[in-house]
Protein backbone atom coordinates (compact mmCIF):
# COMPACT_ATOMS: atom_id res chain seq x y z
CA UNK A 1 0.00 0.00 0.00
CA UNK A 2 1.54 3.10 -0.95
CA UNK A 3 0.13 6.02 1.28
CA UNK A 4 0.34 9.62 -0.30
CA UNK A 5 -0.41 12.32 2.29
CA UNK A 6 0.40 12.25 6.39
CA UNK A 7 -2.03 13.57 7.41
CA UNK A 8 -5.09 12.68 9.90
CA UNK A 9 -6.47 10.38 7.55
CA UNK A 10 -3.55 9.32 6.12
CA UNK A 11 -2.39 8.48 9.26
CA UNK A 12 -5.32 6.73 10.29
CA UNK A 13 -5.49 4.12 7.58
CA UNK A 14 -1.69 3.10 8.28
CA UNK A 15 -2.76 2.92 11.50
CA UNK A 16 -6.02 0.24 10.50
CA UNK A 17 -3.69 -1.42 7.67
CA UNK A 18 -0.60 -1.64 9.83
CA UNK A 19 -2.08 -4.87 11.97
CA UNK A 20 -3.02 -6.48 8.57
CA UNK A 21 -1.15 -10.15 7.68
CA UNK A 22 0.60 -9.63 4.14
CA UNK A 23 0.28 -5.45 3.87
CA UNK A 24 3.09 -3.76 3.63
CA UNK A 25 2.44 0.07 4.34
CA UNK A 26 4.24 3.16 2.66
CA UNK A 27 3.99 6.46 3.95
CA UNK A 28 5.01 9.34 2.37
CA UNK A 29 4.58 12.40 4.46
CA UNK A 30 5.88 15.86 3.10
CA UNK A 31 5.91 17.79 6.84
CA UNK A 32 8.44 17.04 9.19
CA UNK A 33 6.52 18.13 11.87
CA UNK A 34 2.34 18.75 12.99
CA UNK A 35 2.34 22.04 13.54
CA UNK A 36 -1.82 22.87 12.76
CA UNK A 37 -3.68 24.04 16.00
CA UNK A 38 -6.78 24.37 15.30
CA UNK A 39 -9.41 23.05 17.56
CA UNK A 40 -11.24 20.34 15.95
CA UNK A 41 -13.63 17.08 17.70
CA UNK A 42 -14.77 14.26 15.94
CA UNK A 43 -18.32 12.92 14.86
CA UNK A 44 -19.82 10.44 17.60
CA UNK A 45 -21.44 7.68 14.66
CA UNK A 46 -17.25 7.25 14.54
CA UNK A 47 -17.12 4.99 17.59
CA UNK A 48 -20.99 3.99 16.90
CA UNK A 49 -21.92 0.11 18.34
CA UNK A 50 -25.35 0.06 16.74
CA UNK A 51 -27.10 1.66 13.52
CA UNK A 52 -29.22 3.24 16.18
CA UNK A 53 -26.40 5.08 17.70
CA UNK A 54 -24.84 5.98 14.45
CA UNK A 55 -28.27 7.80 13.12
CA UNK A 56 -28.42 10.30 15.69
CA UNK A 57 -27.49 13.24 13.99
CA UNK A 58 -30.63 15.66 14.07
CA UNK A 59 -29.57 16.80 10.48
CA UNK A 60 -28.47 14.37 8.11
CA UNK A 61 -30.48 11.30 10.24
CA UNK A 62 -33.39 11.08 7.92
CA UNK A 63 -31.09 11.19 4.86
CA UNK A 64 -28.68 8.11 6.47
CA UNK A 65 -32.17 5.60 6.64
CA UNK A 66 -32.95 7.02 3.33
CA UNK A 67 -29.43 6.74 1.40
CA UNK A 68 -27.76 3.49 2.87
CA UNK A 69 -29.23 0.39 2.99
CA UNK A 70 -29.51 -1.24 6.80
CA UNK A 71 -26.74 -4.05 5.77
CA UNK A 72 -24.55 -1.15 4.46
CA UNK A 73 -24.20 0.31 7.92
CA UNK A 74 -24.20 -3.29 9.47
CA UNK A 75 -20.86 -4.39 7.39
CA UNK A 76 -19.14 -0.80 8.79
CA UNK A 77 -19.85 -1.01 11.97
CA UNK A 78 -18.60 -4.79 12.22
CA UNK A 79 -15.64 -3.83 11.11
CA UNK A 80 -15.19 -1.17 13.26
CA UNK A 81 -15.79 -3.75 16.19
CA UNK A 82 -12.24 -5.09 14.78
CA UNK A 83 -10.13 -1.67 15.00
CA UNK A 84 -7.59 -2.78 17.75
CA UNK A 85 -8.09 -1.39 21.24
CA UNK A 86 -5.39 0.84 21.22
CA UNK A 87 -6.50 2.95 17.98
CA UNK A 88 -10.24 3.03 19.25
CA UNK A 89 -9.42 4.21 22.63
CA UNK A 90 -7.91 7.26 20.81
CA UNK A 91 -11.59 7.72 18.22
CA UNK A 92 -13.44 7.33 21.41
CA UNK A 93 -11.56 10.11 23.57
CA UNK A 94 -11.98 12.56 20.50
CA UNK A 95 -15.60 12.11 20.22
CA UNK A 96 -15.98 13.57 23.72
CA UNK A 97 -14.53 16.70 23.09
CA UNK A 98 -12.08 18.89 21.09
CA UNK A 99 -8.44 18.75 20.37
CA UNK A 100 -6.02 20.76 18.58
CA UNK A 101 -5.72 18.49 15.26
CA UNK A 102 -2.01 18.04 15.59
CA UNK A 103 -2.44 16.23 19.11
CA UNK A 104 -4.75 14.03 16.70
CA UNK A 105 -1.94 13.59 14.10
CA UNK A 106 0.87 13.38 16.24
CA UNK A 107 -1.33 10.29 18.63
CA UNK A 108 -1.98 8.40 15.72
CA UNK A 109 1.70 8.69 14.86
CA UNK A 110 3.50 7.91 17.92
CA UNK A 111 1.23 4.58 18.27
CA UNK A 112 2.03 3.55 14.96
CA UNK A 113 5.68 3.87 15.60
CA UNK A 114 5.12 2.39 19.31
CA UNK A 115 3.74 -0.66 17.69
CA UNK A 116 7.16 -1.77 16.73
CA UNK A 117 6.14 -3.24 13.25
CA UNK A 118 8.19 -3.36 10.39
CA UNK A 119 4.85 -3.34 8.14
CA UNK A 120 5.18 0.46 8.00
CA UNK A 121 8.00 2.34 6.05
CA UNK A 122 7.91 6.02 6.46
CA UNK A 123 9.29 8.30 3.57
CA UNK A 124 9.79 11.71 4.45
CA UNK A 125 9.38 13.47 0.99
CA UNK A 126 7.16 15.62 -1.38
CA UNK A 127 5.65 13.56 -3.56
CA UNK A 128 4.82 14.94 -7.41
CA UNK A 129 1.65 13.73 -9.66
CA UNK A 130 4.35 11.64 -11.68
CA UNK A 131 6.37 10.36 -8.98
CA UNK A 132 3.18 9.24 -7.34
CA UNK A 133 2.07 7.35 -10.95
CA UNK A 134 4.99 5.69 -10.79
CA UNK A 135 4.57 3.69 -7.69
CA UNK A 136 1.79 1.86 -9.48
CA UNK A 137 2.79 -1.41 -10.05
CA UNK A 138 0.97 -5.17 -10.24
CA UNK A 139 0.16 -6.20 -6.67
CA UNK A 140 0.41 -2.58 -5.19
CA UNK A 141 -2.66 -0.12 -3.96
CA UNK A 142 -2.16 3.82 -4.23
CA UNK A 143 -4.05 5.73 -1.49
CA UNK A 144 -4.30 9.35 -1.96
CA UNK A 145 -4.80 11.57 1.47
CA UNK A 146 -3.25 14.53 0.08
CA UNK A 147 -6.57 16.73 1.01
CA UNK A 148 -8.90 19.07 -0.76
CA UNK A 149 -5.61 20.12 -3.44
CA UNK A 150 -5.45 16.23 -4.26
CA UNK A 151 -2.29 15.26 -6.04
CA UNK A 152 -4.21 12.58 -8.20
CA UNK A 153 -7.85 13.24 -8.28
CA UNK A 154 -7.93 14.88 -11.88
CA UNK A 155 -5.26 12.56 -13.07
CA UNK A 156 -8.07 9.26 -12.49
CA UNK A 157 -10.36 9.97 -15.38
CA UNK A 158 -9.21 9.10 -19.23
CA UNK A 159 -10.33 12.69 -20.18
CA UNK A 160 -7.11 14.83 -20.84
CA UNK A 161 -4.64 11.89 -21.33
CA UNK A 162 -3.72 11.31 -25.16
CA UNK A 163 -4.08 14.73 -26.42
CA UNK A 164 -7.64 14.75 -25.20
CA UNK A 165 -10.02 17.58 -23.41
CA UNK A 166 -8.70 18.89 -19.53
CA UNK A 167 -9.42 15.90 -16.85
CA UNK A 168 -13.15 17.25 -15.46
CA UNK A 169 -12.83 14.71 -12.24
CA UNK A 170 -13.79 17.57 -10.13
CA UNK A 171 -17.25 18.13 -9.35
CA UNK A 172 -17.57 21.59 -7.48
CA UNK A 173 -20.71 23.90 -6.03
CA UNK A 174 -19.91 27.22 -4.90
CA UNK A 175 -21.84 27.82 -1.99
CA UNK A 176 -20.99 31.59 -0.70
CA UNK A 177 -18.28 33.94 0.20
CA UNK A 178 -17.36 34.41 3.96
CA UNK A 179 -15.65 35.44 6.14
CA UNK A 180 -14.09 33.05 9.13
CA UNK A 181 -13.53 34.99 12.49
CA UNK A 182 -11.69 33.29 15.26
CA UNK A 183 -10.57 35.23 18.34
CA UNK A 184 -9.96 34.21 21.78
CA UNK A 185 -12.02 34.82 24.89
CA UNK A 186 -10.82 35.13 28.42
CA UNK A 187 -14.37 33.51 30.00
CA UNK A 188 -16.46 30.90 29.58
CA UNK A 189 -18.78 31.20 25.95
CA UNK A 190 -21.10 28.97 24.11
CA UNK A 191 -23.84 29.54 21.80
CA UNK A 192 -27.08 28.18 20.99
CA UNK A 193 -29.53 29.07 17.95
CA UNK A 194 -31.50 32.02 20.29
CA UNK A 195 -28.09 33.25 21.26
CA UNK A 196 -26.94 33.73 17.73
CA UNK A 197 -30.27 35.61 17.22
CA UNK A 198 -30.32 38.00 20.19
CA UNK A 199 -26.85 38.99 19.33
CA UNK A 200 -27.27 39.85 15.81
CA UNK A 201 -30.85 41.57 16.10
CA UNK A 202 -29.35 44.84 15.86
CA UNK A 203 -27.19 43.98 12.45
CA UNK A 204 -28.95 44.52 9.42
CA UNK A 205 -26.79 42.78 7.20
CA UNK A 206 -23.61 41.26 8.10
CA UNK A 207 -24.29 38.65 10.82
CA UNK A 208 -21.66 36.99 12.57
CA UNK A 209 -22.62 33.26 13.24
CA UNK A 210 -20.88 31.40 15.49
CA UNK A 211 -20.27 27.68 14.49
CA UNK A 212 -22.12 26.35 17.85
CA UNK A 213 -20.17 22.84 17.85
CA UNK A 214 -16.84 24.51 17.49
CA UNK A 215 -16.79 27.18 20.59
CA UNK A 216 -14.52 25.09 22.80
CA UNK A 217 -13.05 26.43 26.58
CA UNK A 218 -9.99 24.57 27.72
CA UNK A 219 -10.09 25.91 31.15
CA UNK A 220 -9.09 29.51 30.85
CA UNK A 221 -10.01 30.77 27.30
CA UNK A 222 -12.70 30.26 24.91
CA UNK A 223 -11.80 29.88 21.36
CA UNK A 224 -15.18 31.21 19.25
CA UNK A 225 -15.20 30.43 15.55
CA UNK A 226 -17.84 32.00 13.12
CA UNK A 227 -18.55 32.96 9.85
CA UNK A 228 -19.88 35.84 7.96
CA UNK A 229 -21.18 36.31 4.58
CA UNK A 230 -19.99 38.68 1.97
CA UNK A 231 -20.02 39.32 -1.51
CA UNK A 232 -18.21 38.49 -4.51
CA UNK A 233 -16.89 41.72 -4.81
CA UNK A 234 -15.94 42.17 -1.07
CA UNK A 235 -13.64 38.84 -1.60
CA UNK A 236 -11.95 40.19 -4.24
CA UNK A 237 -11.19 43.11 -2.60
CA UNK A 238 -9.90 41.49 0.68
CA UNK A 239 -6.30 39.91 1.55
CA UNK A 240 -6.25 35.89 1.70
CA UNK A 241 -5.86 36.53 5.65
CA UNK A 242 -6.02 39.61 8.14
CA UNK A 243 -6.96 41.10 11.60
CA UNK A 244 -9.52 43.21 12.96
CA UNK A 245 -7.87 46.18 12.81
CA UNK A 246 -7.87 45.86 8.79
CA UNK A 247 -11.54 45.07 9.00
CA UNK A 248 -12.39 48.08 10.66
CA UNK A 249 -10.40 50.60 8.79
CA UNK A 250 -11.62 49.15 5.19
CA UNK A 251 -14.79 47.11 5.37
CA UNK A 252 -16.19 49.43 8.69
CA UNK A 253 -20.02 47.64 8.33
CA UNK A 254 -18.85 44.60 8.78
CA UNK A 255 -16.80 45.35 11.62
CA UNK A 256 -19.68 47.08 13.44
CA UNK A 257 -21.50 43.74 13.09
CA UNK A 258 -18.38 41.60 14.75
CA UNK A 259 -17.89 44.32 17.54
CA UNK A 260 -21.64 44.33 17.99
CA UNK A 261 -21.89 40.96 19.06
CA UNK A 262 -18.88 41.01 20.96
CA UNK A 263 -20.15 43.65 23.36
CA UNK A 264 -23.50 41.51 23.82
CA UNK A 265 -21.12 38.46 24.60
CA UNK A 266 -19.47 41.06 27.06
CA UNK A 267 -22.11 41.85 28.41
CA UNK A 268 -23.42 38.49 29.50
CA UNK A 269 -19.95 36.89 30.63
CA UNK A 270 -17.98 39.87 31.54
CA UNK A 271 -14.53 38.69 29.97
CA UNK A 272 -12.40 40.56 27.18
CA UNK A 273 -11.26 39.17 23.32
CA UNK A 274 -7.46 38.43 24.25
CA UNK A 275 -5.81 39.49 21.02
CA UNK A 276 -7.26 40.53 18.23
CA UNK A 277 -9.58 39.06 15.61
CA UNK A 278 -7.51 36.56 12.87
CA UNK A 279 -9.87 36.59 9.76
CA UNK A 280 -9.47 34.68 6.18
CA UNK A 281 -11.68 34.99 3.54
CA UNK A 282 -12.77 32.00 1.93
CA UNK A 283 -14.79 30.74 -0.66
CA UNK A 284 -16.90 28.20 0.82
CA UNK A 285 -16.88 25.44 -1.77
CA UNK A 286 -19.18 21.95 -1.52
CA UNK A 287 -16.81 19.18 -3.83
CA UNK A 288 -16.36 16.03 -4.75
CA UNK A 289 -14.33 13.61 -7.28
CA UNK A 290 -16.92 11.79 -9.65
CA UNK A 291 -14.38 9.02 -9.55
CA UNK A 292 -12.88 8.17 -6.37
CA UNK A 293 -10.81 5.29 -7.59
CA UNK A 294 -8.97 4.70 -10.99
CA UNK A 295 -12.37 2.04 -12.04
CA UNK A 296 -12.81 3.48 -15.45
CA UNK A 297 -9.26 3.20 -16.36
CA UNK A 298 -8.63 -0.77 -15.06
CA UNK A 299 -12.26 -1.35 -17.65
CA UNK A 300 -11.03 0.44 -20.34
CA UNK A 301 -8.22 -2.24 -21.15
CA UNK A 302 -5.30 0.45 -20.92
CA UNK A 303 -2.46 -1.97 -19.58
CA UNK A 304 0.23 0.45 -21.26
CA UNK A 305 -0.75 2.97 -18.30
CA UNK A 306 0.12 2.16 -14.89
CA UNK A 307 -3.45 3.27 -13.87
CA UNK A 308 -4.60 0.45 -15.90
CA UNK A 309 -3.04 -2.15 -14.34
CA UNK A 310 -3.71 -1.84 -10.24
CA UNK A 311 -6.14 0.02 -7.87
CA UNK A 312 -5.40 4.22 -7.33
CA UNK A 313 -7.89 5.48 -4.61
CA UNK A 314 -8.78 8.73 -3.25
CA UNK A 315 -9.58 9.33 0.69
CA UNK A 316 -10.70 11.86 2.78
CA UNK A 317 -10.54 15.30 1.39
CA UNK A 318 -8.73 14.15 -1.68
CA UNK A 319 -12.76 12.67 -2.41
CA UNK A 320 -14.92 14.91 -0.66
CA UNK A 321 -14.78 18.44 1.19
CA UNK A 322 -17.37 20.57 2.35
CA UNK A 323 -17.25 23.92 4.27
CA UNK A 324 -19.96 23.80 6.85
CA UNK A 325 -18.50 21.24 8.90
CA UNK A 326 -15.00 19.43 10.28
CA UNK A 327 -14.35 17.21 7.56
CA UNK A 328 -12.02 15.06 9.13
CA UNK A 329 -14.83 13.06 10.43
CA UNK A 330 -16.17 12.62 6.98
CA UNK A 331 -12.28 11.69 5.84
CA UNK A 332 -12.16 8.80 8.93
CA UNK A 333 -15.35 7.24 7.77
CA UNK A 334 -13.67 6.63 4.57
CA UNK A 335 -10.10 5.47 5.96
CA UNK A 336 -12.47 3.11 8.19
CA UNK A 337 -14.72 1.96 5.08
CA UNK A 338 -11.32 1.55 2.83
CA UNK A 339 -9.51 -0.78 5.57
CA UNK A 340 -12.76 -3.05 5.73
CA UNK A 341 -12.86 -3.14 2.29
CA UNK A 342 -9.01 -3.83 1.89
CA UNK A 343 -9.77 -6.25 4.65
CA UNK A 344 -11.77 -8.81 2.72
CA UNK A 345 -9.40 -11.04 1.07
CA UNK A 346 -12.53 -12.79 -1.32
CA UNK A 347 -12.70 -9.18 -2.41
CA UNK A 348 -11.91 -9.30 -6.09
CA UNK A 349 -10.01 -6.00 -6.87
CA UNK A 350 -12.63 -4.76 -9.55
CA UNK A 351 -15.25 -5.42 -7.03
CA UNK A 352 -13.65 -4.02 -4.07
CA UNK A 353 -13.58 -0.30 -6.25
CA UNK A 354 -16.94 -0.93 -6.95
CA UNK A 355 -17.69 -1.20 -3.79
CA UNK A 356 -15.99 1.72 -2.46
CA UNK A 357 -17.16 3.97 -5.52
CA UNK A 358 -20.70 3.30 -4.65
CA UNK A 359 -20.05 4.27 -0.81
CA UNK A 360 -18.55 7.43 -1.68
CA UNK A 361 -21.42 8.41 -4.03
CA UNK A 362 -24.06 7.63 -1.36
CA UNK A 363 -21.65 10.02 1.20
CA UNK A 364 -21.82 12.42 -1.09
CA UNK A 365 -24.98 12.47 -1.16
CA UNK A 366 -25.58 12.53 2.53
CA UNK A 367 -22.62 16.02 2.93
CA UNK A 368 -24.88 17.51 -0.37
CA UNK A 369 -28.15 17.30 1.68
CA UNK A 370 -26.32 18.35 5.05
CA UNK A 371 -24.32 21.18 3.18
CA UNK A 372 -28.01 22.99 1.65
CA UNK A 373 -29.56 22.17 4.37
CA UNK A 374 -27.41 24.14 6.59
CA UNK A 375 -26.76 26.87 3.90
CA UNK A 376 -30.89 27.55 3.80
CA UNK A 377 -31.11 27.32 7.24
CA UNK A 378 -28.33 30.12 7.43
CA UNK A 379 -30.10 32.35 5.02
CA UNK A 380 -32.94 31.97 6.12
CA UNK A 381 -31.50 33.28 9.68
CA UNK A 382 -29.82 36.63 7.68
CA UNK A 383 -33.26 37.09 6.49
CA UNK A 384 -35.22 36.54 9.46
CA UNK A 385 -36.46 40.15 10.64
CA UNK A 386 -37.05 41.02 7.38
CA UNK A 387 -40.70 39.21 6.48
CA UNK A 388 -40.40 39.69 2.98
CA UNK A 389 -36.63 38.77 2.54
CA UNK A 390 -37.80 35.52 4.32
CA UNK A 391 -40.75 34.91 2.26
CA UNK A 392 -38.65 34.83 -1.39
CA UNK A 393 -36.29 32.05 0.85
CA UNK A 394 -38.99 29.96 2.16
CA UNK A 395 -40.71 27.11 -0.45
CA UNK A 396 -44.06 27.10 1.37
CA UNK A 397 -46.50 24.32 -0.37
Amino acid sequence: MHIVGAGPVGLLLTALLQPMEGVSVRLYEKRSDYTRTRMVTLAPYLVAESVESYCTDSIDEDSIGAIFDPDELVEGLAFRQSIPDDLMALLRGWTLGFCPLNTIERSISDLIDARGSSSVQRTPSVVTADEAIGMVDPGSILIDCTGSNSLLRDHLTLDGHDGAAAATNTLKVRLEYALVITFLYGQPYDCNEYCKYFKNVENPHYKFIPMVHRTHYDGSVSHVTGIVSITAEEFEAMPPRFDGGWLRRHHPDVARSMDRFIDKVKEETHGEVLGDLDIVRIPLDLYRARHATNRQWLTSGRSDHPFGRSPVILAGDSAIGSPYFQSISLGFECASYLAGLIARRDLAPEDMLDRYERFMYKQWLRVYMRSKMIKHNKDLFESIDHPLELLQKLHIY
